[in-house]
């Protein structure tokens, strides 16, 4: 892990919360001047512990409330066929991420899609064409509870 700062962190639990924030919004709530605060901020997005900043969506103000999770099994375990699974879901709008996991299944997907016929037609025309699809269980989600895109660093007190 990098080596960060109290000070580091409290720019990164602001940033993470509103990305809007300027050099001087973060320089007053951390009680420093503007210039180390700049001075930080480019050297964490320098060093990639800043990777983005992006704009989180409503997903039901753009129709895309369903959401599933699906795990796949491979039928063949090769390198290249493991490559090119994860280079052909790369290439699908659908699914928001995916991970490669151990115990029964070899992936985890979540798939964003507007609805029931839609999700059925991701399955459909897009996973189940890919070589290599094993097995395949979908779980829908009926209530999030918990969404988060920020990480705690232990500096929250400036949130």
């Amino acid at each position: 892990m990098e080596s960060m700062d109290k000070i580091d962190e409290g720019i990164l639990a602001l940033l993470q919360k509103n990305a809007h924030l300027t050099s001087k919004e973060i320089a007053d709530r951390l009680h420093l001047s503007v210039t180390p605060i700049y001075e930080r901020i480019k050297k964490l997005e320098q060093k990639g512990i800043i990777r983005n900043y992006v704009a989180l969506l409503d997903k039901e103000k753009i129709n895309r409330s369903m959401i599933a999770f699906c795990a796949v099994s491979l039928k063949v375990h090769s390198k290249l066929l493991l490559v090119n699974f994860e280079k052909a879901v790369n290439k699908l709008d659908e699914v928001m991420e995916c991970y490669h996991i151990a115990g029964t299944y070899d992936y985890l997907m979540k798939v964003v899609v507007k609805d029931m016929n839609s999700y059925q037609q991701f399955i459909v025309n897009k996973l189940a064409v890919m070589e290599n699809i094993g097995n395949v269980q979908s779980s829908f989600v009926m209530t999030e509870i918990k969404y988060e895109t920020a990480f705690n660093l232990g500096s929250s007190k400036f949130v």
